[in-house]
């Protein structure tokens, strides 16, 4: 495997995060890793060698991502592989959910994403390689009660990815959208978990976040052998544009996607009747 890749990774003082700067680093390779808390990132990972480049970035905030993505540049001269990891978790019915809670869920999932890529890209395509890898979900694939803002930035990050893809082909740019299942990370934990302020009753979202919070501790994912496929998956000729991550992840998609093959097959006939006779 090579050893040499650099790496820009967001949210990177955490979970799924912070195990791949430690993969990368560990594999001999460089990281630019971002954060909104730079001191949590140099208390988890530690100070700045000339390896690991820790920055302070709202990548919601498309200044702070340039900057961040021309300061990778200068310090290592290229960047191998964008990892698009930082996200953020609401949990609210349609209704329950404000304007403001949805938007940052988007903000952060799907449009910090896009900036991280949109200003990645002219590197990328001036030396005419890199892998860019996003994180989306399972529940990128399916849309479950109660997470409906989380299923929109997720889905989208899914479509975003496939048509990014075909973009940036011809300049033998790679592109895989991960979804991984539930992993054992704080991703589920109080500290992490955010709530539609203004409930009702009616939609039982308190019952949702303490079955999520059950799950805190006892996922079944391993981050560190995750961290390990994703720098497995950089390394191969050809990767997958799609790639579920954990047994749960793959089944309910592969389940959902059957589901739904069969319910477009019963009401074809209705799909079909809509052209001029």
């Amino acid at each position: 495997m090579s050893t040499q890749k650099v790496w820009f990774i967001t949210g990177a003082s955490k979970g799924m995060g912070l195990e791949t700067v430690n993969a990368v680093l560990k594999n001999g390779g460089k990281v630019a890793a971002t954060s909104r808390n730079l001191k949590e990132l140099i208390d988890n990972i530690g100070n700045p060698t000339e390896n690991f480049l820790p920055l302070q970035v709202d990548i919601t905030n498309d200044d702070e991502v340039k900057n961040a993505i021309q300061t990778a540049i200068d310090t290592f001269g290229k960047i191998d592989v964008v990892l698009n990891n930082a996200g953020y978790y609401l949990v609210g019915s349609i209704e329950e959910i404000s304007n403001e809670e949805f938007r940052k869920t988007i903000d952060v999932n799907l449009l910090g994403t896009v900036n991280v890529i949109r200003n990645a890209m002219p590197f990328l395509r001036q030396q005419k390689s890199g892998h860019i890898l996003n994180i989306a979900s399972n529940m990128g694939y399916i849309g479950y009660a109660n997470t409906g803002s989380y299923n929109a930035a997720k889905f989208a990050v899914i479509g975003l990815s496939e048509a990014l893809a075909q973009e940036v082909k011809p300049f033998h740019i790679k592109v895989t959208v991960i979804a991984p299942g539930m992993f054992r990370t704080s991703f589920m934990s109080d500290s992490t978990l955010a709530e539609a302020k203004n409930k009702i009753a009616v939609y039982n979202v308190e019952q949702h976040v303490n079955m999520l919070k059950s799950f805190d501790g006892n996922q079944p994912g391993d981050p560190k052998k995750l961290a390990k496929v994703l720098l497995a998956v950089t390394e191969l000729p050809n990767p997958p544009v799609h790639l579920p991550l954990g047994n749960d992840s793959y089944n309910s998609i592969v389940e959902h996607r059957k589901n739904e093959a069969q319910e477009m097959e019963t009401w074809k006939q209705l799909s079909f009747s809509t052209n001029f006779d």
